[in-house]
């Protein structure tokens, strides 16, 4: 089926509402839903609450906010057509941002007074669309490639309609009857995707309250600390009259156990997100221990067996082994295999940060990247990365299904001891049922589609960097394993160094700054946006800091030609600031 453009998707303004017609009496539009039924849809300085009635009348202006009359679902659909109208506009603009200073938008946002009266729909509706729709950043455009987020799916927006018309509460059944079990089957999904038991395993623990088999957080920060927080009341259960350090704290469990101390053991690549959770955790964040990378960012499982028989010999416990699949600057994947061997060796808790790389398991072409990654006690994979879900759907998921257990807390009024409240088992209490989102999209993507969006991700990353060896004007610095590529430009009295790989110290701070320059002046233009890191290449010293910038090449909607557009821009902008 052939892609409608966005002037054809523009003729539809709202979803299930056809084409404006103007209405005979001048005052705004008529519009024909589906069933050729008329809704007539008020200029935006005519949408008012209902009826307007005077100010000194609060109460009643209030609940009809809240009322099903017919005037209230009338101001309703006004209110969404002319949001429905916003929202394709900003979609379907190529623009990844507007060029509007940040000190210049900042200053209208400085008003801190609250509205004394109930106010006007229809005028907040303008200022929204003005001064925030107008100003942010379009992360479904083809030409963002800056980071970790992409377009969503068609199906994500009404679906978010019905989720905040329900408005389930999913830390508690009696807030979330059908939908914690509808959860509780996509968390299944996920983990037969990573671990792949046996059918009888599925249907014994999908459903039982004792069984956790994930749990869905917020995002990707949240999943990770979830998983460390396992690990530690793991790593220090109770014994020997020692009621947990869960209930007695981090220095008497060091006492019980005779340890001097806690740590976390991973790559110099990890996210910052495992130094929160020390922090968090109480170990501290500087108990948090790089091992050295590879010449391709993979951990060095060498340095590990090094740095575990260091802190052997420091007494110090070994909380967890953390592997990533999918590093946040370059997209490379550890030996998860190896790594996993060697924390059952050290009889340790091992965790696989799959935040990014964790959907590469749809990709019979990918999927041995990971290979290792159900030997792990526990994975992180966030849905806003490559399960293209919206911002606010992390999961964690859990290779023995009562490893929760040791983090589970119960009160009186919910979270009761043989309740199947699913927030006795999650860091964050309130939360909404974002598992719509993962449950329609593993239906209607499914398996395939997902597996075809992970290859076309890598194959664009692929041509992306034929591109840039392409192009004299740049300088691949790393192969990408995956769909995330490091590159920088180079001014013209360097581009003859690349070959002999020599660049002097003041060459590479020169060349710094001007790709330093070069992103920010792309971001500030807002035609296309890629984003900069700092990067130490083998090849020119691990003590060598290189400006880099970085590509993630994610979006279905980015075709060739827009890499070669986003590529053409970073040429031009580069030439005006090394004359």
């Amino acid at each position: 089926m052939p892609m409608k453009s966005c002037a054809q998707i523009r003729q539809r303004v709202a979803i299930g509402i056809r084409p404006c017609k103007r209405n005979p009496k001048g005052e705004g539009s008529t519009v024909l839903n589906e069933r050729g039924g008329e809704m007539h849809i008020l200029d935006s300085q005519k949408i008012r609450s209902p009826s307007e009635p005077p100010g000194d009348r609060p109460a009643e202006q209030v609940m009809r906010f809240f009322a099903f009359s017919d005037e209230a679902l009338s101001l309703e659909g006004e209110i969404e057509a002319r949001i429905s109208a916003c929202i394709l506009d900003f979609l379907c603009a190529t623009n990844v941002s507007s060029d509007i200073e940040l000190p210049a938008l900042a200053e209208r946002f400085v008003d801190s007074t609250i509205s004394a009266e109930p106010g006007d729909i229809g005028s907040y509706l303008e200022s929204l669309r003005d001064n925030v729709v107008a100003h942010s950043i379009r992360m479904a455009s083809p030409r963002y490639l800056a980071h970790m987020n992409s377009a969503l799916p068609s199906f994500v927006r009404p679906l978010s309609k019905l989720m905040t018309a329900m408005n389930q509460n999913m830390v508690k059944m009696e807030s979330s009857k059908a939908v914690s079990l509808y959860e509780r089957q996509a968390m299944a999904m996920m983990h037969r995707l990573v671990y792949d038991g046996p059918e009888d395993f599925y249907r014994q623990h999908i459903q039982r309250s004792g069984s956790t088999l994930g749990s869905i957080v917020s995002d990707g920060t949240l999943a990770n600390i979830t998983a460390l927080w396992c690990a530690r009341n793991a790593s220090f259960a109770p014994k020997d009259g020692f009621r947990g350090i869960e209930q007695e704290g981090l220095p008497a469990a060091l006492e019980c156990y005779g340890y001097r101390g806690a740590v976390i053991l991973g790559s110099t690549c990890m996210h910052y997100s495992f130094e929160k959770a020390a922090d968090i955790l109480g170990i501290g964040a500087h108990h948090v221990i790089h091992v050295p990378t590879d010449d391709h960012d993979r951990l060095d499982v060498h340095a590990l067996r090094r740095v575990i028989a260091e802190c052997r010999s420091k007494n110090l416990r070994i909380m967890a082994i953390v592997g990533i699949a999918g590093t946040t600057t370059t997209g490379v994947v550890d030996p998860l295999a190896e790594m996993a061997e060697i924390a059952h060796a050290a009889n340790t808790y091992f965790h696989v940060d799959a935040a990014w790389g964790g959907p590469l398991l749809f990709s019979e072409r990918h999927r041995h990247l990971l290979a290792g990654i159900e030997l792990a006690d526990s994975v992180t994979i966030d849905g806003h990365k490559q399960l293209y879900l919206p911002i606010g759907l992390g999961m964690v998921l859990l290779r023995d299904p009562q490893l929760a257990q040791i983090i589970e807390k119960q009160t009186h009024y919910i979270l009761r001891e043989r309740s199947v409240d699913l927030g006795k088992r999650t860091l964050e209490g309130s939360r909404a049922c974002m598992a719509l989102f993962l449950h329609t999209a593993l239906h209607c993507i499914g398996r395939k589609g997902y597996a075809w969006l992970m290859d076309e991700g890598i194959r664009k990353a692929q041509y992306m960097a034929s591109s840039i060896r392409a192009w004299s004007e740049f300088e691949l610095l790393a192969e990408p394993e995956t769909n995330i590529l490091l590159y920088r430009y180079l001014p013209e009295p360097w581009r003859g160094h690349v070959a002999r790989e020599h660049f002097t110290e003041v060459d590479n701070d020169a060349i710094n700054q001007v790709n330093e320059r070069l992103q920010k002046v792309q971001r500030q233009a807002g035609h296309s946006l890629v984003s900069r890191t700092l990067v130490h290449i083998p090849r020119y010293g691990r003590d060598v800091p290189l400006v880099a910038l970085r590509a993630v090449v994610a979006n279905p909607r980015t075709t060739e030609a827009d890499i070669d557009a986003v590529l053409d821009e970073q040429v031009k902008i580069a030439s005006g600031l090394t004359r």
